[in-house]
């Protein structure tokens, strides 16, 4: 009889992880994209709970709101040799929620690495590359002095 209790409370437990493991939850502002043994589904789901297959399906939700993603220390080697660093670059974006598949899919579900910080690296360092010290520090970011300056 105690063997029986047993296999009824291992039953009960692996039904329980299952269910636990089956639900998730995606917040407001997110889209939630799937994975089945490693690889890309093609279904999303909105906001709220959801059910997936247990321990073979898996989910990473990503957001669609609007969102700032802070670049720091960016090194940039103007024409002249001189290197300089940017401490901070803020980017605001947002994902459109019919884009999401298609972003995850050729980017990752951590597409803004590729998008927007290698990008900003990238598109400085070509920036900066083609312009002298006294164009990027002073003329054009206008760097040289202590006040803050206004954003237009």
């Amino acid at each position: 009889m105690a063997q029986l209790g047993a296999v009824v409370a291992v039953a009960a437990s692996f039904f329980c992880a299952s269910l636990f493991s089956a639900v998730h939850k995606i917040e407001e502002g997110h889209i939630g994209v799937y994975y089945r043994g490693g690889a890309l589904l093609t279904s999303t789901s909105g906001p709220g709970f959801h059910l997936m297959l247990p321990f073979i399906t898996s989910y990473k939700s990503v957001q669609t709101t609007l969102q700032t993603d802070e670049v720091k220390n960016v090194p940039c080697g103007t024409s002249g040799g001189v290197m300089i660093y940017f401490d901070r670059i803020e980017v605001v974006n947002f994902l459109v929620p019919n884009a999401v598949y298609d972003i995850v899919k050729n980017y990752t579900a951590d597409y803004d690495k590729a998008l927007i910080f290698n990008k900003i690296h990238h598109e400085l360092n070509q920036f900066c590359s083609v312009h002298t010290l006294q164009e990027v520090y002073i003329e054009l970011f206008g760097l040289d002095n202590d006040s803050p300056q206004e954003s237009s």
